[in-house]
């Protein structure tokens, strides 16, 4: 087995976010609909980006790299693996990992797509009006996935955001592989609802081949993809079918199913959400990174619900505080 350099590895979509508050006119004069998300192409991306006002934030996102973000804030050994190009969004990605300490090492593209980026305009009732240009980020290959990386990871972690174009897939699989040819686990979250949907004999296909090990779904994502209404009911098929199964619930905390066994914890309180943006991404931190480094499923997930606690008590999807020792206050992994 191949020595432990990384705690968490994480696979997906390497995306910046660009927030910038604008007036009511600002939406309408670029014919958006507000408070929906837009797919959009790179001249587009190119023409807003141009036209967005002064005061913008950049702030590095997607919902793996967010995981990688909480792993090292937690006091994890953290790397990444996602696409972005070579021009200056490719830069603040790659600069804010640095910062970070998380492991960065995927080639960039050179040619004329342009780093992913989410453009969210913001007006004064606080209506988020997204814009997404995908580009360089769902251009990820089975050449971007080292197999000295991926053997290095106790545990790789990839999301379901990402499992759409048929390259990545081939990606994901290939990571897979190689985390088992080194006796490491392969995690795998299911996303969204809307991923489930669009995918789900794949997702199913991924778990019950035993491709993926760990899987990881909150109960809209879990119900979905049994299709069913009944949470008891879904919960015994994914133990059915899954190594582990880790589930989040909200408000309600969340479980673990593991070798037939079901652990809950209750979620820590918090005066107020203030943005629910990222709380799967960070719980997956908590959780993957306890369970990276031996400890009990009860752990594991008080770890994760308190790092996804810490998340939604701000606007933006990544830690705002010193995760490792928030959680050394609570007796947690730091």
């Amino acid at each position: 087995m191949t020595q432990t350099r990384f705690d968490v590895l994480t696979i997906g979509n390497a995306i910046v976010d660009i927030i910038a508050p604008v007036a009511e006119e600002f939406i309408a004069a670029e014919g958006m609909s507000k408070g929906i998300m837009h797919l959009i192409d790179g001249e587009r991306a190119e023409a807003l980006y141009a036209a967005m006002p002064p005061g913008r934030q950049q702030i590095s996102g997607g919902s793996a790299g967010n995981t990688a973000a909480g792993v090292a804030s937690l006091g994890g050994r953290a790397a990444f693996v996602g696409k972005v190009a070579d021009d200056g969004l490719g830069d603040v990605f790659a600069g804010d990992l640095a910062a970070l300490g998380v492991h960065y090492a995927t080639s960039r593209l050179r040619d004329s797509v342009r780093t992913a980026r989410c453009m969210i305009f913001v007006t004064e009732d606080g209506e988020r009006t997204m814009n997404t240009y995908l580009g360089a980020c769902h251009q990820l290959t089975e050449a971007d996935i080292a197999e000295d990386e991926i053997g290095a990871a106790a545990i790789t972690y990839m999301e379901g955001f990402l499992w759409d174009p048929l390259e990545a897939k081939k990606a994901f699989v290939r990571a897979a592989h190689y985390a088992h040819k080194h006796e490491r686990a392969a995690a795998f979250t299911l996303s969204d609802p809307f991923c489930v949907d669009r995918f789900r004999p794949e997702f199913l296909d991924l778990i019950r081949s035993k491709t993926i090990d760990y899987v990881f779904a909150n109960v809209h994502e879990l119900k979905s993809l049994y299709q069913t209404d009944d949470l008891g009911e879904a919960v015994r098929a994914i133990a059915a079918d899954a190594e582990l199964a880790a589930i989040t619930m909200g408000a309600d905390g969340a479980m673990a199913i593991h070798n037939g066994e079901v652990v809950s914890v209750p979620a820590f309180a918090i005066d107020r959400v203030v943005d629910a943006t990222g709380a799967g991404d960070l719980f997956a931190s908590g959780f993957l990174l306890g369970m990276a480094r031996g400890q009990s499923l009860e752990s594991a997930l008080s770890t994760g619900c308190l790092a996804a606690s810490e998340v939604i008590s701000h606007i933006g999807a990544r830690p705002q505080c010193d995760l490792a020792a928030l959680s050394r206050q609570h007796g947690l992994v730091g």
